[in-house]
């Protein structure tokens, strides 16, 4: 699932590709995606890109008072084209679900793969009419989200800190991969109930997760949007690398699985050596 670093990266990648540029066509091919009817998705035709800008983990084209905006979910992905194919996509059951043309004939596809849908496409007049952006939490790489923000934040909250930290309407940004990554930073078991943090906790917490997403965004930087995919897997240090060694202290890196997700993590660096138990609400094991 692309996460903040990503979507960052595609943001600066289209304001370059797309901003003063026109759309010629907005051609949507599985139209489960479409989320909003009116505006249609056609009243972005002939308008110009004004900007591009991220909420978390939307991404809003802006045309100058009307938005595109699209939440790409699990297995969503953006592809840029400099030259779309000539004709109008075929609709079928292949990952296309809808295509941007522009008027110097590049464009984009935003594709899903899997048969488990959840990409999001919604044509607004505002952002915050988008019912994800509305319930958003602050941004973590915001300016004015300081260690006293984030403390408070988690103040009130009482649950473990792996859901904390992917809560976007606690925090606008983090998912599973970047939440294992900055647990495993600061050696925070993810299992850890919030309410049991610590003022010296916070301040390893707070860095952790600022430093991850700062570095993944500057790894992500310039890099097209068809590789920012295997750029983000060859940044991660444990998450996605069940069995492979420890960066850091050279364990092996384990694995919880749940019915829809897993997370990693290293024993010796986040659980004081004892392996999590493999199920859902899992606790340490004795």
């Amino acid at each position: 699932m692309p996460e903040l670093p990503e979507v960052e990266a595609l943001t600066d990648f289209l304001t370059e590709h797309l901003v003063g540029h026109e759309i010629t066509r907005v051609l949507p091919v599985a139209i489960n995606v479409l989320k909003t009817y009116d505006p249609p998705p056609m009243a972005l035709e002939r308008r110009t890109v004004t900007s591009v800008a991220r909420h978390g983990k939307f991404l809003d084209i802006d045309t100058g008072g009307l938005h595109l905006v699209t939440h790409l979910a699990r297995a969503g992905w953006l592809h840029w084209r400099e030259r779309l194919p000539d004709g109008p996509p075929k609709p079928g059951k292949g990952p296309l679900a809808l295509r941007v043309a522009l008027e110097n004939g590049a464009g984009f596809d935003l594709t899903e793969a899997g048969t488990k849908k959840g990409l999001a496409v919604y044509v607004v007049a505002d952002p915050g009419d988008v019912p994800g952006i509305a319930r958003l939490g602050p941004d973590p790489l915001a300016d004015d989200f300081d260690e006293a923000a984030f403390a408070k934040l988690l103040a009130g909250e009482r649950r473990q800190i792996k859901g904390a930290l992917r809560d976007q309407s606690l925090i606008a940004g983090v998912g599973n991969a970047y939440s294992d990554e900055i647990l495993h930073v600061a050696r925070m078991s993810p299992f850890k109930q919030t309410a049991t943090l610590k003022p010296e906790d916070v301040h390893t917490l707070y860095e952790a997760l600022r430093t991850t997403l700062k570095d993944a965004v500057e790894r992500s930087r310039g890099v097209a949007a068809g590789r920012l995919k295997a750029e983000k897997k060859t940044g991660l240090r444990v998450h996605g690398r069940t069995g492979e060694p420890c960066p850091v202290c050279g364990d092996t890196i384990r694995e919880v699985s749940f019915s829809d997700s897993s997370l990693q993590y290293c024993p010796t660096c986040q659980t004081g050596g004892k392996p999590l138990a493999d199920r859902r609400l899992s606790r340490l094991l004795k």
